[in-house]
């Protein structure tokens, strides 16, 4: 029977393997090879007996049997050391003794979070009443506001957020022109619920940079929104815990509440709230749009650069509500990226367009009717998943004389459901009236962008027009919407924002329609850390937790939700499914919240390791039910094992005296008692209000101890559950130390530490020494080795995590360990509970020599045994390791022991960097599965600046051919390229802004980035097994094996004697990725629904406002003017960038 042929591995007879795929990012299949010989087709175990026969060698590779009997001698090892030391029995019994200091109390999951849904509901419908006072105060403020044209700066008292940041800049807008603006100068005290220093007396008004803040527009929104500044307060008089409280002008003003300096960034700010996540979803309902842009040979190169950035701006006003398609046209249409049709508008496919863009080129004729009927197309394709609500077109182009009036009736006329808006792009001489008419004929708006500096204002108009049918609605329209996760521009961290919008309620005269602009949106910051403070912290054990998902399945509470870095012009958007290891239970239940159902389902599902190196596949209990009166659905997850938890009941013990030092548990936590009980780690936890936090352990008992001598653990500003579960672990774990550690030897038994962690948060290192070699947090719940041994049975191994190679002079000095644990399973009066884990800690030398004793054929203890020269004998690890190679690999994939002297230095490495010929067999005989995933939230190095993108970097450089000709000097070309030089001299820094930093934080930041994580965890494989490694002339062979009750694999391997084998490595580092293909991604979109509201249509809406545009040709004059202002560097007053259409008068 012959061996059936491996990629690199060869199954033994009679047992089938499923065939991996060559695996690997570079890796490559071996080149075909001459025809193996004979002895290679031989089964493997008549090829041991010929290898061992007379006169091949004085060794043969150990039968299988013999391996076994190793296996079995280091199973007994681990075993007995552990009975012996690790105490799990000793504290079961510990426990036992001491029942009356505790109860045992139920997880219920479906009261649990009906409760949190509920507590979440109030919290919310708290800032809901708040809002609702704001936008009706808005509204009424406004409408009894006079309308002032002669209106001056000097007239307006308010509180300028950038004022401070201006005057320190002597090129500041105000330094440059002279401010005549009445700023309040304020002075603010530290408030730790803003992490930032407020003055709650007043309110202050961010600006963007790009609009004048002396325009009339701007003075009167400034006028009419200061009364907002008393309802500010009041509202905070009723509910101090509210955070920041916002109006999001129409216009662009930002006035907040209460008022602190804005967060001014190194280079120049851009922030514009209109352009904020939840501006956007307040202000309109959800949008299908199709972006065409004209790309024909008209188009000159820096008209095609306006529209490339223009587009990249639109992108930026939709949210993940929206649906987009981005296509470019000439005679023909055809989509920029690989979509082709409608997609989610999420940061990833929006990233997708981005670059796409980039790529168009300007050639051929304009075909506006290609372009429309592509767009028309799209929008009417109903097999697909999209918003449903407001359909539109933006069109860019350059002019052009086309209406296609026969496209329009074909396609939208009567009815006229999907909108136009048309975009004028560039200094150009063509009639305009075409876009027009096309914009007005299809209840659009007609924009011209004739330079950068209008890209940013002109893109994001177009949401008024969408407002209109939510203002004419009314109340019905009124209707609080809560936002997902984003980065609080004023460093409050992660934050929901309720939002609200806010209508125009004047008319334009007496009788006229009533006016149909929105005015803005009013928003109310609710902290992510509060609404994680009702939900249970420590009664769900280290592996339950509470997690909340929105209508997109985004994830707004979950343990794995924590972006490295964020992009606060972007929403924090992990899905549930990316949080969490995808599978089709999950994918189920994710379907069932996004829908507002109830549910609970067990299932079993994998889960990854705190530190991301390992896998586990585990038991979990699913709960959730919907959060009434908003879009979210709350999750509940519990272990089997978390259903019950201890809650310690000392309160008759500590009445019984004055002060909780008298108290015999507690004297243990004093370091005084360390020496002879062991070093105690406390969990950093908030036992108490006053307790000082810090991330040195040690100074952080200390404080504990200190406020523990001025107040009792009753006390009403202590946490009663944390401190009196914290003060019986203490005494708990201090038993285990007198029972069964302090008479041990722990040297004769090769251990460098026993240790103890408990739920109630404490960990417990004997002997003292050992702690200064302590690395594990000391927080369990944050502790991987806590974790994991909660979720597996039997005894966990984890070895040091190396990055680099260990020194040989730690490994001389005893410093390094392999920690050994288990879990501590109770089961009192039928409830099963696992309160602890305890543990060793293996020096890791002695143990490696202990290992290759174990894994010999030694009988005594004395000497090895030898084989004669006359004499058969079998391999073993001790004598033979210059042949033999033997390790102990644990479940994922990590180097644990060794009987190669050198490669101690590489424990805890995965074991393909060690050797990577048999680490490829074992996993293509399915002792590995390999698992991998994205990791959405990781953060990498800045790039360098490049050229793409939104960002207005590169201008237009006239030849000196074109200097000489004067027909150059009247063009459009020229025009444009002095608005740019205008524009460099008034707002240098625009063409050197970086994106990232011009509306970051002060300080340098890492970009965000996707990262492709690899796990291996234990296949299906459990028996012992043999195998070839089939690699022509360096074929090997090994015995592989599970050690049962630990997660370890035993392998005993021949060493290699050649390389040819080497090119097939397994890689297990993170690696930087583009994720998922999303051309693939979007051809089977996630379940989402969109919001429950949509207002696109209404029959009394006044579509006679649709923009107006004039060309401008330049005259020779003119030029001339703005040569010299050039020369002599004196920039000329700018004109107002607010485009105030008639109706915009409040």
């Amino acid at each position: 029977m012959a061996v059936p042929a491996r990629t690199c591995g060869a199954s033994r007879p009679g047992e089938a393997r499923t065939p991996r795929p060559w695996p690997g990012p570079g890796a490559q299949r071996p080149a075909p090879r001459p025809p193996r010989p004979l002895l290679l087709l031989l089964p493997p175990l008549l090829l041991l007996s010929l290898l061992a026969a007379p006169g091949a060698s004085a060794y043969s590779f150990p039968q299988q049997h013999t391996m076994q009997h190793w296996a079995r001698r280091l199973e007994q090892e681990i075993d007995g050391v552990m009975r012996i030391f690790g105490g799990v029995q000793h504290l079961r019994e510990i426990y036992k003794d001491n029942r009356n200091l505790f109860e045992v109390q139920e997880n219920e999951p479906q009261k649990l979070v009906e409760k949190v849904a509920g507590d979440i509901e109030s919290l919310l419908d708290r800032k809901v009443q708040a809002l609702k006072r704001l936008a009706d105060a808005a509204e009424n403020f406004q409408k009894a506001h006079r309308w002032q044209d002669n209106i001056k700066e000097e007239d307006i008292m308010y509180y300028d957020a950038k004022a401070d940041a201006e005057l320190d800049d002597p090129e500041s807008e105000d330094m440059e022109r002279g401010s005549k603006a009445s700023t309040l100068r304020l002075d603010f005290l530290e408030d730790p619920n803003f992490k930032n220093k407020v003055n709650y007396s007043y309110t202050a008004v961010q600006i963007p940079t790009d609009i004048y803040k002396g325009s009339t527009v701007i003075l009167n929104e400034l006028n009419w929104t200061e009364a907002l500044e008393n309802v500010f307060i009041e509202n905070r008089r009723q509910d101090p815990t509210l955070l920041w409280q916002v109006f999001g002008s129409a216009t662009g003003v930002t006035r907040y509440y209460p008022a602190t300096p804005w967060r001014a960034p190194k280079k120049i700010d851009l922030y514009d709230v209109r352009r904020r996540p939840w501006y956007i979803q307040g202000a309109s309902s959800p949008k299908d749009m199709v972006i065409i842009v004209d790309v024909s040979g008209s188009v000159s190169g820096l008209t095609l650069k306006l529209m490339k950035t223009s587009v990249c701006e639109m992108l930026d006003t939709l949210s993940d509500d929206d649906y987009v398609n981005v296509a470019s046209f000439n005679e023909k249409a055809q989509p920029v990226s690989c979509f082709t049709h409608l997609v989610q508008a999420n940061v990833h496919n929006k990233k997708v367009f981005k670059e796409a863009v980039q790529g168009m080129v300007a050639k051929g004729t304009t075909g506006y009717k290609a372009g429309f009927e592509y767009a028309f197309d799209q929008l009417q394709n109903s097999n697909i998943t999209r918003a449903n609500c407001n359909k539109m077109i933006m069109m860019f182009t350059d002019g052009g004389e086309d209406r296609v009036q026969d496209v329009f009736e074909k396609y939208n006329w009567p009815n006229r459901t999907v909108r136009v808006f048309t975009f004028s792009v560039g200094q150009h001489n063509y009639d305009v009236t075409p876009l027009q008419w096309m914009a007005c004929a299809n209840k659009g708006y007609y924009f011209e962008i004739p330079s950068i500096g209008a890209i940013r204002i002109n893109t994001q108009e177009y949401l008024d027009v969408l407002g209109r049918p939510m203002v004419l609605a009314g109340k019905e329209a009124k209707q609080v919407q809560w936002t997902n996760v984003y980065e609080d521009a004023l460093g409050l961290g992660l934050v929901l924002t309720g939002t609200l919008p806010v209508f125009n309620l004047t008319q334009d005269g007496p009788g006229e329609k009533k006016n149909q602009l929105i005015l803005g949106v009013m928003g109310i910051d609710v902290a992510l850390s509060d609404i994680k403070r009702l939900t249970p912290n420590y009664t769900l054990g280290a592996n339950g937790y509470v997690f909340a998902i929105d209508l997109n399945g985004y994830v707004l509470l979950h343990p794995n939700l924590k972006p490295q870095t964020t992009n606060f012009q972007e929403p924090v958007t992990l899905d549930f499914l990316d949080a969490e290891l995808e599978d089709e239970n999950k994918e189920e239940i994710r379907r069932s919240m996004i829908d507002g159902n109830k549910g609970h389902r067990q299932i079993r599902t994998l889960v990854k390791s705190l530190d991301e190196r390992y896998i586990d596949e585990v038991m979990r209990n699913y709960t959730w039910v919907p959060i009434r009166s908003t879009n979210y659905s709350l999750g509940l997850v519990l272990p089997p094992y978390s259903t019950f938890y201890l809650q310690a009941n000392l309160s008759d013990q500590i009445l019984q005296v004055k002060s909780p030092v008298s108290v015999a548990d507690f004297e243990f936590l004093l370091p005084s008692s360390f020496e002879s009980e062991g070093h105690v780690f406390i969990a950093p936890r908030e036992y108490c209000k006053d307790l000082n936090a810090s991330d040195n352990n040690t100074e952080f008992l200390k404080n504990f101890i200190e406020l523990m001598e001025k107040v009792t653990p009753d006390s009403k500003q202590c946490n009663n559950f944390l401190l009196h579960n914290l003060i019986l672990d203490t005494g708990i774990t201090q038993q285990l130390v007198e029972r069964v550690w302090r008479d041990q030897d722990l040297n004769t038994y090769s251990l460098l530490a026993v240790f103890a962690a408990t739920d109630g948060g404490i960990t417990r290192v004997f002997p003292n020494k050992a702690a200064e070699d302590w690395t594990e947090n000391p927080e369990p719940f944050n502790a991987s080795f806590y974790r994991r041994s909660l979720d597996n049975h039997g005894y966990v191994f984890k070895p040091p995590h190396q990055d680099t190679l260990l020194r040989p002079l730690e490994l001389e000095n005893d410093t390094v360990g392999v920690l050994v644990s288990t879990a501590v399973e109770l089961s009192l009066g039928g409830r099963t509970l696992r309160p602890a884990v305890v543990g060793v800690k293996l020096d890791l030398e002695a143990w490696a020599e202990k290992f290759k004793v174990l894994a010999s054929n030694r009988t005594h203890q004395d000497q090895p045994q030898k084989c004669g020269p006359s004499s058969h004998c079998e391999m073993d690890c001790e004598v033979n390791n210059e042949d033999l190679l033997c390790v102990l690999i644990d479940d994922g994939g990590f180097l644990v022991l060794s009987n190669q002297n050198h490669q101690w230095d590489q424990v805890g490495r995965f074991f393909s960097e060690v050797d990577a010929n048999l680490m490829l067999a074992l996993y293509n005989n399915s002792f590995y599965t390999r698992k991998e995933s994205f990791d959405y939230q990781a953060d990498c190095a800045p790039q360098p600046p490049g050229n793409l993108g939104a960002a207005p970097r590169g201008v237009f450089v006239p030849t000196i051919a074109d200097f000489l000709n004067l027909a150059w000097w009247t063009s459009a070309a020229a025009w444009s390229l002095f608005q740019q030089l205008l524009c460099g001299l008034i707002y240098h820094s625009w063409f050197q802004a970086d994106p990232a930093e011009a509306e970051g934080s002060p300080e340098a930041r890492e970009s965000s980035c996707v990262m492709k994580q690899t796990q291996y965890y234990f296949g299906s494989v459990n028996a012992s097994y043999n195998a070839i490694i089939d690699c022509g002339n360096c074929s090997r062979l090994f015995h592989a094996q599970r050690l049962t009750n630990t997660n370890l694999l035993f392998v005993v391997a021949e060493k290699p004697l050649c390389s040819q084998c080497e090119a097939g490595r397994l890689l297990q580092k993170e690696t930087h990725s583009d994720g998922p293909e999303q051309c693939e991604l979007v051809q089977r979109p996630r379940y989402r629904r969109g919001p429950h509201i949509c207002f696109d249509y209404n029959a009394t809406e006044d579509t006679s406002d649709c923009g107006r545009g004039a060309s401008f040709p330049p005259s020779l004059s003119v030029l001339v003017s703005l040569q010299l202002l050039l020369l002599l560097g004196l920039p000329p007053r700018p004109q107002p960038q607010v485009h105030a259409h008639a109706s915009r008068r409040l």
